[in-house]
């Protein structure tokens, strides 16, 4: 279990996240038709450079860039390169960073141009589900209840629920325990406690929930091909529940 958290690191780790979420409004913004997912990593490396803090992906477990950067069928870790943003796409911005020595952690998916319905239901349903399981974020709860409320969500319209990638404990290493799944039963788990502080994450898919490594040897996709959608933010648990540090 990750250890609680002093309330001198939960002002860093609320810099922090504060930090992430305004670099993630303006990479958001950035997102449109014929732009590269690299021109996206540069600007995000900018502006992290800007804030006096660092990417924390870049060279983790020689991981190559600042961002992952994930087109419709790739689930996570897509590699940002040459490949331009089309209409009809949608696409997975996963950025992390760190900021005096703590970790903050976040993702969005965006329809690029106009998008058709179905697609707009799973970014929708996705966005949904990592906000039901942000409620349960909560002291006295299970971990479990996370997970359940997440795959309850996405399954009650329609979409699977990635199993191979999963959720985790952040602070001053990108990745703590405890790992936090998508899936599972409620009342099941660890007990969370206030200090406790999570990356949540639901990757959720159209098709199948089943994913298979590209030869990259990083970016995962759908084993069907079939869209994904990515969600998470870094939540810290509180006596009063969940605060979300990366909105």
């Amino acid at each position: 279990m990750i250890p609680l958290k002093s309330e001198e690191d939960l002002k860093l780790l609320r810099a922090s996240g504060k930090i992430l979420a305004k670099i993630m409004r303006r990479l958001r913004e950035s997102v449109d038709v014929g732009v590269s997912t690299s021109d996206i990593d540069k600007l995000a490396e900018d502006l992290i450079n800007k804030e006096n803090a660092r990417a924390a992906f870049k060279g983790y477990r020689g991981y190559p860039a600042c961002i992952c950067a994930s087109i419709n069928e790739e689930v996570v870790h897509g590699i940002p390169g040459g490949r331009k943003l089309k209409e009809g796409d949608i696409f997975s911005l996963d950025v992390g960073l760190v900021y005096r020595g703590f970790y903050s952690d976040a993702a969005i998916t965006v329809g690029v141009g106009k998008i058709n319905p179905g697609l707009k239901k799973l970014i929708d349903a996705t966005k949904n589900a990592l906000s039901e399981g942000i409620k349960q974020a909560r002291p006295k709860n299970h971990l479990g209840d996370i997970s359940y409320a997440i795959q309850n969500y996405a399954e009650r319209h329609g979409f699977s629920v990635v199993r191979q990638f999963v959720g985790h404990g952040i602070g001053k290493a990108l990745h703590e325990e405890p790992e936090i799944p998508n899936f599972g039963l409620p009342h099941r788990g660890a007990v969370l406690k206030s200090g406790m502080v999570l990356a949540i994450e639901p990757m959720i898919n159209l098709g199948t929930w089943e994913t298979e490594i590209l030869e990259n040897g990083w970016t995962a996709v759908t084993k069907d091909r079939l869209p994904s959608a990515h969600f998470e933010h870094t939540v810290a648990i509180t006596d009063k529940g969940a605060e979300i540090l990366t909105q």
